[in-house]
């Protein structure tokens, strides 16, 4: 029988290597995974509804058979709350959709169930991933497994908390404006937000935010991320063009990048002010990178932030009151009395107030800041940048539900401002847990490359973690 230590020093492509040499069976890796989610989710509130009966059952059964559809064919995984899981509870963060039971699985879980994984649960969100912060009034908020009075980021603040605690190697997660490497920052991860067209997703236009949001994981290692976008890369164009990919991205990391010409930027975009922590975590991300041999220089960002900022809120607003209105008319209510947090309302109603020109006139504003994020990246491979501009926040200060939205407002553009941009030109981007501030608690720095240059994302990242390797685990998920 594994024990606690033994599970929680392996990641997810170790416990896959455990598994294919017959070191233990999915069973016995699925237990410490349930032992550990039942030891710390009452602490951190990751994962808001549990399936630890199916996942024996599914672990038994693919025990049983001897063999695996894939190489992560039984490894413990999550699924975020967003993405339906058929037969299981889905609340979306939000007290609109209590009690309700997923009829169908997403697109991108069915890649994950097809490839044998085992799903523990769900994990927590912001009411439908529209902030930065995973403290939903209908589920809670998700505690820091580094500090517990600090925010795990969002919106896949619950992955991120689960992962970092040890429960799981690996968890889903999305990211429609940085809710995948936000939570990385906060929770000391790697996260990679991947190229638009290259993952799983729906087969309309409103589930993706017109193709803002994709989906992937959160992991500890670089070359878990890689293994597991071998597992939802689609094999054709869907809804968008589909970048030119390597027959395996985790294959393509036994190759090191060279002579790198990396751009940083250090100024933030709309001149809010950046903390010393998060400036010294882009410093000495530019030094690791002058030291492996690669150019760095800063540079002005060519981007309008004004126009795609305003571009991208206009697409959010749209699609917020698009999905929330199928589950108004399903239990015959209106938006006035839907039960919703203040801010989530707020932009459903925009939603409302925006025609079909506004909607045409942001996807072409985005398709221009896109072609000349195409036009930088001839002159660069590579951008680093801050993830957010301060240390992660405490809990409660980021409050959708506030009264004071003009405050609320105020603080989300004080703290963000760097990762949405290339959910609307579509560019792979990922958080690098490369520092820790003064509390220990992690800072990440953001690298983006050109769409498609996903491999090139990745082979980076692990240079930088073989040479500067960081904590796979918080502290409490040891008892340390």
């Amino acid at each position: 029988m594994l024990s606690r230590q033994e599970y929680l020093a392996m990641d997810a492509t170790a416990m896959s290597h455990g598994l294919k040499r017959g070191d233990f069976t999915p069973i016995e890796l699925i237990a410490p995974a349930i032992a550990q989610a039942k030891r710390l989710n009452p602490r951190l509130n990751a994962i808001t509804s549990e399936c630890y009966k199916q996942a024996r059952k599914n672990a038994a059964e693919l025990d049983r058979a001897k063999r695996g559809s894939s190489r992560v064919a039984g490894l413990p995984f999550l699924i975020k709350d967003l993405s339906p899981l058929a037969g299981q509870l889905q609340s979306n963060g939000s007290r609109l959709y209590h009690g309700f039971t997923a009829s169908r699985s997403a697109a991108i879980v069915q890649d994950y169930l097809d490839a044998g994984l085992i799903i523990l649960g769900k994990t927590n969100t912001p009411e439908f991933g529209l902030t930065i912060t995973t403290e939903p009034v209908a589920n809670g908020a998700t505690r820091n497994p580094w500090n517990t009075d600090f925010s795990t980021g969002g919106s896949s603040g619950g992955a991120a908390a689960a992962v970092a605690a040890g429960i799981v190697p690996v968890a889903h997660a999305t990211d429609g404006g940085g809710s995948i490497r936000i939570p990385a920052s906060c929770c000391g991860l790697f996260g990679l937000k991947p190229s638009r067209g290259l993952t799983s997703i729906e087969n309309d236009l409103g589930d993706c935010w017109s193709g803002m949001s994709v989906g992937h994981v959160l992991s500890r290692s670089v070359r878990d991320s890689a293994m597991f976008l071998d597992l939802v890369t689609l094999p054709e164009a869907k809804l968008f063009p589909k970048p030119d990919t390597p027959l395996q991205f985790e294959a393509g990391l036994s190759m090191t990048p060279s002579n790198l010409k990396i751009a940083v930027q250090d100024q933030h975009p709309f001149g809010e002010s950046i903390d010393s922590e998060c400036m010294k975590s882009l410093e000495k991300a530019a030094q690791l990178c002058e030291s492996l041999g690669h150019h760095v220089e800063p540079i002005e960002h060519p981007v309008d932030y004004k126009a795609a900022t305003a571009a991208m809120n206009t697409l959010v607003c749209i699609h917020t009151y698009q999905n929330i209105k199928k589950r108004l008319d399903e239990l015959n209510t209106d938006l006035a009395k839907a039960k919703l947090e203040t801010s989530t309302r707020q932009m459903a109603q925009m939603g409302t107030r925006f025609s079909a020109t506004d909607y045409l006139r942001a996807r072409d504003t985005l398709r221009a800041e896109e072609i000349k994020m195409l036009a930088f990246h001839e002159h660069y491979d590579l951008l680093l940048s801050p993830v957010l501009t301060k240390t992660t926040a405490k809990l409660g200060w980021l409050d959708m539900n506030s009264s004071e939205l003009s405050e609320y407002g105020a603080r989300y553009r004080s703290y963000g401002g760097f990762t949405a941009l290339y959910n609307g030109t579509g560019q792979p981007s990922a958080s690098l847990p490369l520092h820790s501030d003064a509390n220990g608690l992690p800072v990440g720095v953001m690298a983006t490359a050109a769409w498609g240059s996903d491999l090139l994302l990745l082979q980076f990242a692990r240079q930088l973690e073989e040479a500067q390797p960081w904590p796979l685990l918080a502290p409490v998920a040891t008892g340390e």
